[in-house]
Protein backbone atom coordinates (compact mmCIF):
# COMPACT_ATOMS: atom_id res chain seq x y z
CA UNK A 1 0.00 0.00 0.00
CA UNK A 2 1.42 3.48 -0.80
CA UNK A 3 0.95 6.29 1.34
CA UNK A 4 0.66 10.12 0.72
CA UNK A 5 3.56 11.89 2.15
CA UNK A 6 3.41 15.36 3.29
CA UNK A 7 6.05 17.86 1.73
CA UNK A 8 9.10 18.26 3.82
CA UNK A 9 9.18 22.14 5.01
CA UNK A 10 13.15 22.04 5.39
CA UNK A 11 15.08 20.58 2.51
CA UNK A 12 16.87 17.59 2.30
CA UNK A 13 20.66 18.00 3.44
CA UNK A 14 23.16 16.84 0.69
CA UNK A 15 25.02 13.10 1.69
CA UNK A 16 28.91 14.60 2.94
CA UNK A 17 31.12 14.23 0.16
CA UNK A 18 34.61 11.83 0.75
CA UNK A 19 37.72 12.96 1.88
CA UNK A 20 39.72 12.07 -1.03
CA UNK A 21 37.40 12.92 -3.81
CA UNK A 22 38.27 16.92 -4.19
CA UNK A 23 41.51 17.60 -4.79
CA UNK A 24 41.10 21.11 -4.23
CA UNK A 25 42.18 22.08 -0.53
CA UNK A 26 39.02 23.91 1.68
CA UNK A 27 39.04 27.28 1.34
CA UNK A 28 39.55 29.34 4.67
CA UNK A 29 37.43 32.45 5.07
CA UNK A 30 39.31 35.58 5.61
CA UNK A 31 38.86 36.78 9.39
CA UNK A 32 36.02 39.88 9.18
CA UNK A 33 38.10 43.21 10.02
CA UNK A 34 37.83 44.97 13.19
CA UNK A 35 36.02 47.47 12.93
CA UNK A 36 37.34 51.37 13.26
CA UNK A 37 36.52 53.16 16.34
CA UNK A 38 32.98 54.75 16.03
CA UNK A 39 33.01 58.34 15.39
CA UNK A 40 30.37 59.31 17.67
CA UNK A 41 31.83 57.14 20.92
CA UNK A 42 34.90 59.20 21.88
CA UNK A 43 37.92 56.58 22.89
CA UNK A 44 38.79 56.67 26.39
CA UNK A 45 42.45 57.29 27.74
CA UNK A 46 44.01 54.74 30.12
CA UNK A 47 43.18 55.77 33.86
CA UNK A 48 47.48 55.95 34.67
CA UNK A 49 47.66 58.72 31.38
CA UNK A 50 48.21 62.17 32.32
CA UNK A 51 45.83 65.11 31.93
CA UNK A 52 44.32 65.74 28.57
CA UNK A 53 46.06 68.98 27.13
CA UNK A 54 44.36 72.17 27.41
CA UNK A 55 44.72 72.61 23.88
CA UNK A 56 42.76 70.09 22.72
CA UNK A 57 40.41 71.33 19.77
CA UNK A 58 36.87 71.93 21.56
CA UNK A 59 33.77 70.18 20.08
CA UNK A 60 31.08 71.77 17.55
CA UNK A 61 28.12 72.44 19.50
CA UNK A 62 25.60 70.01 18.21
CA UNK A 63 22.98 71.28 16.03
CA UNK A 64 19.74 72.24 17.12
CA UNK A 65 17.06 69.46 17.15
CA UNK A 66 14.56 70.99 15.19
CA UNK A 67 11.28 70.49 17.71
CA UNK A 68 8.18 68.78 16.08
CA UNK A 69 5.05 71.32 16.43
CA UNK A 70 2.59 70.65 19.19
CA UNK A 71 -0.99 69.15 18.21
CA UNK A 72 -3.87 69.36 19.94
CA UNK A 73 -5.88 65.81 21.41
CA UNK A 74 -8.53 65.66 19.63
CA UNK A 75 -12.34 65.83 21.23
CA UNK A 76 -15.55 64.44 19.45
CA UNK A 77 -19.01 65.62 21.00
CA UNK A 78 -22.49 66.47 19.25
CA UNK A 79 -24.72 69.10 19.83
CA UNK A 80 -28.04 69.74 18.46
CA UNK A 81 -28.81 72.80 16.52
CA UNK A 82 -32.21 73.90 14.42
CA UNK A 83 -32.15 73.10 11.12
CA UNK A 84 -32.06 76.59 9.66
CA UNK A 85 -29.08 77.16 10.75
CA UNK A 86 -27.78 73.43 9.77
CA UNK A 87 -28.29 74.70 6.35
CA UNK A 88 -26.03 77.50 7.00
CA UNK A 89 -23.10 75.23 7.08
CA UNK A 90 -23.83 73.63 3.72
CA UNK A 91 -23.95 76.78 2.48
CA UNK A 92 -20.75 78.51 3.64
CA UNK A 93 -19.45 75.03 2.19
CA UNK A 94 -20.47 75.86 -1.34
CA UNK A 95 -18.94 79.41 -0.59
CA UNK A 96 -15.53 77.91 0.24
CA UNK A 97 -15.73 75.75 -2.90
CA UNK A 98 -16.04 78.91 -4.59
CA UNK A 99 -13.07 80.95 -2.96
CA UNK A 100 -11.38 77.45 -4.12
CA UNK A 101 -10.75 76.21 -0.74
CA UNK A 102 -12.85 73.64 0.08
CA UNK A 103 -13.82 73.01 3.68
CA UNK A 104 -15.33 70.64 6.32
CA UNK A 105 -17.99 70.93 8.58
CA UNK A 106 -15.77 70.97 11.56
CA UNK A 107 -13.20 73.67 10.07
CA UNK A 108 -15.99 75.70 9.42
CA UNK A 109 -17.25 75.48 12.96
CA UNK A 110 -13.90 75.48 14.51
CA UNK A 111 -13.25 79.00 12.14
CA UNK A 112 -16.44 80.37 13.34
CA UNK A 113 -14.97 80.15 17.13
CA UNK A 114 -11.90 81.44 16.40
CA UNK A 115 -13.67 84.35 14.95
CA UNK A 116 -16.09 84.82 17.97
CA UNK A 117 -12.89 84.53 20.34
CA UNK A 118 -11.20 87.44 18.84
CA UNK A 119 -14.61 89.80 18.90
CA UNK A 120 -14.87 92.06 21.19
CA UNK A 121 -16.83 91.03 24.41
CA UNK A 122 -19.58 93.77 23.33
CA UNK A 123 -20.07 91.83 19.68
CA UNK A 124 -20.08 87.99 21.43
CA UNK A 125 -22.31 89.36 23.89
CA UNK A 126 -24.53 90.68 20.78
CA UNK A 127 -24.12 87.62 18.69
CA UNK A 128 -25.38 85.63 21.68
CA UNK A 129 -28.17 87.58 22.27
CA UNK A 130 -29.00 86.73 18.35
CA UNK A 131 -28.92 83.25 18.84
CA UNK A 132 -31.94 81.92 20.57
CA UNK A 133 -31.22 78.94 23.28
CA UNK A 134 -32.81 75.82 22.36
CA UNK A 135 -33.72 72.72 24.61
CA UNK A 136 -30.63 70.56 24.46
CA UNK A 137 -30.49 66.87 23.69
CA UNK A 138 -31.22 64.88 20.97
CA UNK A 139 -34.44 65.06 19.06
CA UNK A 140 -37.08 62.75 19.59
CA UNK A 141 -37.54 59.92 16.70
CA UNK A 142 -39.92 61.68 14.46
CA UNK A 143 -43.22 60.43 16.32
CA UNK A 144 -44.87 62.31 19.44
CA UNK A 145 -43.28 61.36 23.16
CA UNK A 146 -46.89 59.95 24.14
CA UNK A 147 -46.36 56.74 21.97
CA UNK A 148 -45.46 54.25 24.09
CA UNK A 149 -42.85 52.56 21.89
CA UNK A 150 -40.96 55.65 21.80
CA UNK A 151 -41.03 56.51 25.27
CA UNK A 152 -40.41 53.29 26.03
CA UNK A 153 -42.91 53.50 28.90
CA UNK A 154 -46.03 51.98 29.61
CA UNK A 155 -45.20 48.13 28.20
CA UNK A 156 -47.02 45.38 30.11
CA UNK A 157 -45.07 42.47 30.63
CA UNK A 158 -47.02 39.12 29.62
CA UNK A 159 -48.87 37.96 32.55
CA UNK A 160 -47.99 40.59 34.56
CA UNK A 161 -50.05 44.20 36.09
CA UNK A 162 -48.71 47.27 36.28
Amino acid sequence: MVSARTPRKTPRKTPARPADAGAKAPVKRAAPAKRAASPRRPVRAPADAAAPSVAAAPLAPPAPVEAKPHRDKLVRDSFTMPASEYALIGQLKHRAVELARPAKKSELLRAGLKLLAAAADAALLAALQATPTIKTGRPKAGKPADDAAVAGKGKKRDGKKD
